[in-house]
């Protein structure tokens, strides 16, 4: 016979509880409690923070500040549950400025631990409150600057199976040492020390601006890969820094993004930037990224995570846009071409032409025969003035006011074939010539199959094919992108690297044909060009989308400052 519940009455939870389960909430770790006490120190207008941990903070974690501070009536009042002075109505959640709102934390983190507050406006005595489990010991006057200084220690001692989800003491000093650098990042105009365990791990001024910041956190290695990023669609605005796609790899990336200075998760944003290096970097690399998010306040809502760790756009396409259009902008300019040895701050040059001024649109030829016509119109002044020689028979070198640069012949004419395809593919454009005496070719069955799949893309850009009979095929038609170029060579590359997966991981069906493509009819390393030659495929490159990048994601351009040339040879 089995037993039948009893109906049980509807209570309300006593405070301790109540407070207990809104730990379980915004507090799960000691990072937590340095992530809520750290925003709290900020929005109190701190210039300067401090945070001291021990073992990992499960037995401690201390959070000083030089903010604002409170009176005896506040420290003691924001205890109590929903208590903040950073919201009044309804209305004030839509577009909080704040990081912290709620009023939970304090409560939350006071009723699992043994927790002390100290804090001084700077012009009465200061208060210190002292709380064991969520119960408040005792109320005493102290000694203390302006400011507020937290002390959590003891952490779940009265929740011992909360206690016992901890992770190692290495694994919490992780924790921790994340969210504050994430929140160092977010505030240049903040100071920060992080101690763990008598150990000073960060300790960085106020006011620095945001690469010098930037490297003390990811590190002066990490910083020197990346390039600026500045770009407005409408009413949202994208600054930050991005990885030059050469540097990207495959683990071991870092991002962040922020919102109206808010840090904040957004897998789909993090993918539409990364769609800002298509045809860049190689499938599967991933790159390191920080980007700045401004948006209007009321296009944003950042009350939809208990620990505000998401947000949600009321234009959300708008945000992708802008975000993926200004990584692809940042990576086309030539400041993220690689340097060598080039303070991580310093712009590296721009290609100028004829009067000085910039490379603009222009028809140019993509043959590279020194025979051709001269360019007419706009495009037929603008030449470089500096020399061009070519070394090995592979790289383009010439001089600009900040240094020397080296073009990667084979790169730089990769990336300027595989943009013309892809325009042609996309505009469903056909060219070619017939040949006289058609070519006949014995494929493999894998190789026929990728033939009959890219049909299509193959008699757009002027391959004519037809099935011959077994395993052979005829070629009536190739196109001839340049006076170099090996048709016969370029289709069995082209349909073997397509039927063997060498360009595979490409999300577009057309971008992988024309990289492969490209790949194959670019001039090889090795092949000697004339100037004139020279001269036409760097004009053509800097026309290009990406100059500084091939499809491999490999760099197409090198520079080499004068500072370090003139370190080198002992000048400075």
């Amino acid at each position: 016979m089995s037993a039948t519940l009893s109906p049980r009455r509807i209570t309300i939870l006593a405070d301790a509880v109540a407070n207990q389960i809104a730990a379980g909430e915004v507090v799960d770790r000691p990072a937590s409690v340095v992530k809520e006490l750290v925003e709290n120190a900020i929005d109190a207008g701190a210039r300067h923070v401090r945070v001291d941990i021990a073992e990992g903070g499960k037995s401690a974690v201390i959070v000083s500040d030089d903010g604002s501070g409170m009176t005896r009536e506040d420290a003691i009042l924001a205890l109590d549950r929903h208590a903040t002075s950073k919201i009044v109505t309804a209305a004030d959640l839509v577009g909080v400025a704040t990081f912290g709102f709620r009023g939970e934390a304090l409560p939350a983190i006071a009723s699992v631990s043994r927790f002390t507050l100290a804090t001084s406006t700077g012009g009465d005595e200061a208060t210190e409150v002292a709380v064991t489990g969520g119960r408040v010991d005792r109320v005493t006057a102290v000694a203390r600057q302006r400011g507020t200084t937290v002390a959590v220690r003891n952490l779940f001692f009265n929740t011992p199976a909360r206690r016992k989800f901890l992770r190692s003491v290495a694994s919490e000093a992780r924790a921790a040492w994340d969210v504050i650098g994430v929140l160092a990042l977010c505030h240049p105009d903040v100071g920060f020390e992080f101690v763990t365990d008598e150990s000073v791990r960060l300790a960085v001024p106020p006011g620095q601006d945001e690469p010098t910041r930037l490297a003390a956190i990811w590190g002066r290695d990490v910083v020197a890969t990346l390039v600026p990023v500045r770009h407005a669609v409408g009413p949202v605005a994208v600054e930050g820094m991005v990885q030059r796609p050469a540097e990207a790899r495959p683990t071991g990336r870092r991002t962040q993004l922020f919102v109206n200075g808010r840090p904040f998760r957004d897998p789909g944003l993090i993918r539409a930037a990364e769609a800002g290096y298509r045809s860049a970097i190689a499938p599967g690399d991933r790159p390191s990224l920080l980007l700045r998010i401004t948006v209007p306040p009321a296009d944003v809502d950042v009350n939809v995570h208990p620990a505000k760790l998401e947000v949600r756009f009321r234009e959300r396409f708008a945000v992708d846009r802008a975000v993926e259009e200004a990584v692809r902008l940042a990576l086309g300019s030539l400041e993220a071409s690689t340097s060598i040895a080039a303070p991580a701050d310093r712009p590296i040059w721009r290609p100028t032409v004829g009067g000085g001024g910039p490379v603009e649109s222009a028809e140019l030829p993509l043959s590279l025969d020194e025979g051709a016509e001269a360019p007419r119109g706009p495009a037929a002044a603008r030449t470089f003035s500096a020399p061009v020689i070519q070394l090995h028979r592979t790289y383009l070198v010439f001089e600009t006011g900040e240094g020397v640069v080296f073009v990667d012949q084979h790169s730089a004419h990769e990336r300027v074939i595989y943009e013309q395809v892809m325009a042609e593919l996309e505009a469903g454009q056909v060219s070619g010539q017939r040949l006289l005496l058609p070519i006949t070719l014995e494929l493999t069955d894998e190789e026929l199959e990728v033939v009959e799949r890219f049909a299509e893309e193959l008699t757009r850009i002027g391959f004519e094919v037809e099935p011959f009979g077994g395993r052979s095929v005829v070629l009536h038609a190739v196109p001839t992108p340049h006076p170099r170029f090996d048709a016969t060579a370029c289709f069995r590359e082209m349909v073997a690297d397509l039927a063997r997966g060498r360009f595979g991981g490409w999300a577009n069906r057309l971008e992988r044909f024309a990289a492969t493509f490209a790949c194959r009819a670019a001039v090889k390393a090795g092949t000697a060009l004339s100037e004139p030659e020279m001269r036409a495929l760097l004009l053509r490159l800097f026309e290009t989308e990406l100059p500084p990048h091939d499809v491999h994601g490999r760099s197409t351009i090198v520079t080499v400052p004068v500072d370090e040339l003139e370190r080198r040879f002992g000048r400075r």
